[in-house]
């Protein structure tokens, strides 16, 4: 067999397709073929070309007996047919001249020796002719930009996001569509989604070479059960740390874990200290949850580099600051005392009642005003390298104006290199206003001082190994 294609060579084809070819293209609603028909119509911009010999016609679109006789321009397909059948389509996409192959088909190495056999086979075809295949066993690619939504998500029972910074990159299919639609509830968007599935062909690799030079790209979130080229995987992510932060989630941690992922995609199991060491090794975030996944994806990419260990803490209570001062600690970060002539300022600005040692405890008869003096002076004394913003929604002087009266200093923080998370509780009121923060000046908002606390110490991590590598 011939060898893999250097990483990223020709991944671009699935983010920026000419024309989509649908292979098994269904008249039939509910089936996978209609579904991605059905999403490619609706979002992607160019030509898309039902392949079905039993059809003339599908959702409005002329449908063609084979991949051979696609005019046009075309260079990606779709293919939902079942395992046996996809080699020869394959091999049929590389005759016609494309680029990329999208297989969603399952029955492949996930099932034996059998179906290993077939992905083989599948393997070949494809090598012989240059192509680059994402999958088999897989849900496809999302990229909201370009409109391709080669995916069989159900319109309106998926949430899908709009454009963002964030690109993630999984190998399973079921939690990548959950994390998606958790993106879209959570107001967060996203540059390039891809499945993985089984990596016969295209793997972590060639997505983290395509995504470091991806401009619309500023953090990459990855799931993994398993590498099967150790030294590629790496290269790609010395290659790529320290351009763009990378945060991986690594599942098969125990042996029931990793039998899981075994018999998920055929992955091999492989300790994960072997793993935690390379991330070391290489500048890699790493989650221990795919909540964590994107907690940290998404402060890398609104906020810079952490540069030191100094947290202050801006709170509108006071139990939430010594939380957060404790979450902080166990992290490793500091949350020194403030100098006497910041605390003088902040008496200056501040209501008598008020804490200025750090935490910065404005309390909840604070104003929008107060809130936001304590930010302008913490952040010109330079005593902080990162803040922790817990605003309170509900006390009477915090106004729904309080997102438009942070975001110059906000915004001014980050340009400093300074960055700020936030941590807010409350309900819906209280998540409109902390979107708005987040819309207006890319502070990051979790739900709880945990969170927020853990963004900061992904943050610093990051910047540890940007100092070390000397990017920073």
């Amino acid at each position: 067999m011939r060898p893999r294609p250097p990483a990223g060579s020709g991944v671009d084809v699935f983010f920026h397709p000419r024309g989509v070819a649908v292979v098994g293209a269904s008249r039939h609603p509910g089936k996978v073929g209609h579904t991605v028909l059905l999403n490619l119509k609706r979002w992607f911009r160019g030509p898309v070309y039902p392949v079905n010999p039993h059809a003339r016609e599908i959702l409005g679109l002329p449908a063609y007996p084979s991949l051979l006789e696609v005019p046009d321009p075309v260079d990606l397909a779709v293919v939902a047919v079942p395992a046996p059948l996809v080699p020869r389509v394959v091999d049929e996409a590389g005759r016609r001249g494309l680029r990329g192959v999208i297989v969603l088909s399952a029955g492949f190495r996930e099932v034996g020796p059998r179906g290993a056999a077939l992905e083989e086979r599948l393997v070949e075809a494809a090598r012989r002719h240059g192509l680059r295949v994402l999958g088999p066993n897989c849900i496809g690619v999302y990229s909201p930009s370009t409109g391709v939504n080669a995916t069989f998500f159900v319109p309106g029972r998926q949430g899908l996001p709009g454009p963002g910074p964030v690109a993630f990159v999984s190998q399973s299919g079921a939690l990548g569509a959950a994390v998606l639609d958790w993106a879209e509830a959570r107001g967060v968007g996203i540059s390039r989604f891809a499945s993985l599935g089984n990596k016969a062909d295209v793997d972590e690799a060639d997505l983290l070479s395509y995504l470091r030079g991806d401009p619309e790209t500023r953090s990459i979130a990855l799931y993994v059960e398993g590498v099967d080229d150790g030294p590629r995987f790496r290269g790609a992510l010395e290659e790529t740390t320290p351009v763009k932060p990378v945060v991986v989630l690594k599942a098969g941690r125990s042996g029931a874990g990793a039998r899981a992922a075994a018999s998920h995609t055929g992955s091999l199991a492989q300790s994960y200290e072997l793993y935690a060491a390379l991330f070391r090794q290489t500048g890699v975030v790493p989650a221990s949850s795919t909540e964590e996944l994107f907690d940290l994806a998404v402060a890398l990419a609104l906020q810079p580099p952490m540069r030191g260990d100094r947290v202050a803490v801006v709170t509108v209570g006071g139990g939430s600051g010594v939380v957060a001062s404790d979450w902080l600690s166990s992290l490793g970060l500091e949350v020194p005392e403030l100098s006497p002539e910041t605390q003088a300022r902040l008496r200056r600005v501040l209501l008598p009642l008020a804490s200025t040692r750090n935490p910065v405890d404005v309390t909840g008869s604070a104003t929008d005003e107060h809130l936001a003096e304590a930010l302008h002076v913490v952040l010109e004394s330079g005593e902080a390298d990162g803040i922790l913003l817990i605003p309170y929604f509900n006390v009477p002087g915090i106004t729904g104006e309080l997102p438009e009266k942070l975001a110059p200093v906000l915004r001014r923080a980050r340009e400093e290199g300074v960055p700020v998370v936030a941590s807010v509780t409350g309900g819906a009121r209280a998540w409109g206003l902390a979107r708005r923060l987040e819309e207006l000046a890319g502070v990051p908002v979790y739900p709880g001082e945990a969170r927020a606390a853990r963004a900061l110490w992904g943050l610093r991590l990051y910047a540890r190994w940007l100092e070390k590598t000397g990017g920073l």
